[in-house]
């Protein structure tokens, strides 16, 4: 995004997602790499203008085409089966999300650390059959590097330390590795420098 672009931008949407996931390779996948659902959905609604969080957003999302979570994901995420089973199905709870952090709002760009959750977004929508509603996507990892100058990509829990914060909450859970995220704006669009 250009300057003037970012001065029209009067909310960050941060989103963080957990999906359906294996460590298998190849054919030993037992949830293939284009077959992924997002199991939850973890947002953050920022002010630009002071860089505040104003809500905060959190929904389990039961998968449909591969119901089961592998050994895999449970560990990796925390997430259980019974957490899952009286959740939402995607397109609710994409709706929900455009409700509580969209509806009535202008000047939001949405943003999540790397391409992943973008990605995950649009093959949920598309697999589902309905229209994908995000506005205009940030890859903050990217604009991250670029605002302090370096060429290296960062995971996210790196570039905090680089920040000076520590990690909060349970990483690999939407709703924390978003907020975590957050935090992070003011080294991605509010000028401060890690150096």
């Amino acid at each position: 995004m250009s300057g003037r672009e970012l001065r029209a931008v009067k909310h960050y949407l941060v989103i963080d997602l957990e999906a359906t996931t294996d460590d298998g390779d190849g054919e030993q996948r037992v949830v293939p790499r284009d077959e992924m659902e997002t199991i939850e959905i973890g947002a953050v609604l920022v002010r630009a203008s002071t860089l505040e969080v104003e809500a905060e957003f959190q929904s389990f999302v039961r998968p449909v085409r591969h119901p089961t979570l592998t050994p895999f994901c449970t560990e990796l995420t925390g997430i259980t089966q019974e957490m899952l089973a009286g959740a939402p199905a995607f397109p609710e709870a994409m709706e929900a999300l455009r409700q509580a952090m969209l509806v009535g709002r202008w000047g939001v760009v949405w943003g999540s650390w790397g391409l992943f959750d973008d990605t995950q977004l649009r093959r949920d929508c598309a697999h589902h059959g309905i229209d994908y509603p995000m506005p205009e996507h940030m890859n903050l990892k990217n604009v991250f590097s670029a605002a302090q100058g370096r060429r290296k990509r960062y995971g996210m829990s790196k570039a905090l330390r680089l920040c000076g914060l520590a990690l909060e909450g349970d990483h690999h859970r939407a709703l924390a590795d978003a907020k975590n995220i957050a935090r992070m704006l003011p080294w991605i669009v509010g000028g401060e420098r890690i150096d």
